[in-house]
């Protein structure tokens, strides 16, 4: 019983608390409404994210811009073969807030704060896949120092460290089905407050001729380190509560770098077209190492073997006059999940984005934003072929998954 305890423990409670491949495309009002576009679109504050080099671009001397969405998010699971039926519905509250000022005319200043990483899966009590996966809310903030460099009036260069700090909590079933005296599923919860780390972005955008702007922006790999984390033991049977009392747990994280490249169009001064192409190089998720700090559990390997995803965007802004501007967009993102690894803690596949949303100018100097996304997976039946229990190596929990995730969002953006 002690092996089976500290390899099912080790195997995917902690690997369930970092679920990879959970990227939260929400970064802008403007720019969610245009398919998440943005390497090469200047409209505002928002683009501290989506290109650095785009503040030297900006017009006004002082720019801000704020929002948030609500993201829900319904999943549903089914086995028919031995009529496993299980349902997640979710609410996550992912923000962004930019500010820039124009130092002088070659050179701005500002600050970015967003969240373009998080989970938030709550699966029904003790369900089939339990023993993966009850609930789990991860949450990383990222706060970014910018500047900009404008090296003449059609190339700009820009970039700044980024801070991230982040949680999470996380529980799940012990095994497939062992129980305290009383019956009661035995499981444990892993906590981890704290996690920081740091990385970078750099880049820079080119306007060749008046109409087409150029845009390429880079972020680096960011390593998440839990140190000493909190792992709770529940329900417990008698013989096993000695030899597992609660501890404390290490494990790291690996946020994948990204480039991105586009560029943006401007066939009137009411109209522009935007296209971006974005690469998320998940391959440094292969596999996750768990230490515990109790003697006796081994530290734990678990395979995820995630591949590099692409994500291509494409998006559209349409000004009639100065106080509305409509925009519409549509991305197709790639999921880093291969077959054979597709856990129930991050149940994504290959998506579309459909989006839109408008900007009400109620001066010229503030304007109130709103978007939509409408996220569709493809369904998918597949498996994780990873669970060891006992001496039993690659047990495989699988069935059909059902996705779809809308989120509406407001902000404002002030400038002068």
């Amino acid at each position: 019983m002690r092996k089976i305890l500290s390899l099912t423990i080790a195997a995917l409670s902690a690997s369930s608390a970092f679920a990879g491949g959970y990227r939260v495309s929400l970064q802008g009002q403007k720019q969610l409404a245009m398919g998440h576009t943005g390497v090469a679109v200047v409209n505002s504050a928002e683009v501290l994210f989506f290109n650095p080099a785009g503040m030297a671009f900006l017009e006004d001397r002082f720019n801000v811009s704020v929002g948030g969405n609500a993201l829900f998010a319904r999943t549903k699971f089914q086995n028919e073969t031995y009529n496993w039926k299980a349902s997640t519905e979710n609410v996550g509250t992912p923000f962004n807030a930019y500010v820039s000022y124009k130092v002088t005319d070659w050179f701005s200043a500002g600050l970015a704060v967003y969240t373009p990483y998080g989970s938030a899966v709550e699966w029904d009590k003790d369900w089939q896949g339990s023993h993966l996966v009850n609930n789990i809310d991860l949450q990383a903030i990222y706060i970014q120092p910018t500047v900009s460099f404008k090296i003449s009036d059609r190339l700009s260069f820009g970039g700044g460290p980024i801070y991230v700090t982040g949680s999470v909590e996380f529980n799940r079933n012990l095994t497939r089905s062992l129980t305290n005296e009383q019956g009661e599923r035995s499981d444990v919860t892993i906590d981890a407050t704290g996690v920081n780390a740091w990385g970078y972005t750099a880049g820079f955008m080119f306007n060749p001729i008046d109409p087409l702007m150029i845009g390429f922006n880079y972020r680096s790999e960011i390593t998440m380190e839990a140190r000493d984390g909190d792992a709770t033991f529940n329900d417990l049977p008698a013989f096993a509560q000695a030899a597992y009392p609660n501890t404390t747990f290490s494990a790291d994280l690996p946020l994948p770098a990204e480039l991105t490249v586009g560029l943006s169009y401007k066939f009137s001064d009411k109209w522009l077209v935007a296209f971006d192409y974005n690469r998320a190089y998940w391959n440094v998720y292969d596999a996750l190492v768990v230490d515990f700090g109790a003697d006796g559990i081994p530290t734990s390997v678990n395979p995820r073997n995630y591949k590099d995803a692409s994500t291509y965007r494409l998006g559209t802004q349409f000004k009639p006059n100065d106080k509305f501007a409509f925009r519409a967009g549509w991305y197709f993102d790639e999921s880093p999940v291969q077959d054979g690894y597709f856990a129930p803690e991050t149940p994504r596949n290959d998506s579309m984005g459909f989006t839109g949303g408008l900007t009400y100018q109620v001066t010229n100097k503030l304007g109130v934003d709103v978007s939509f996304l409408y996220l569709h997976f493809d369904e998918t039946d597949n498996s994780y072929d990873h669970y060891t229990e006992g001496t039993q190596d690659d047990v495989t929990f699988g069935g059909t998954y059902k996705n779809v995730v809308f989120s509406p969002g407001i902000g404002l953006t002030y400038s002068f």
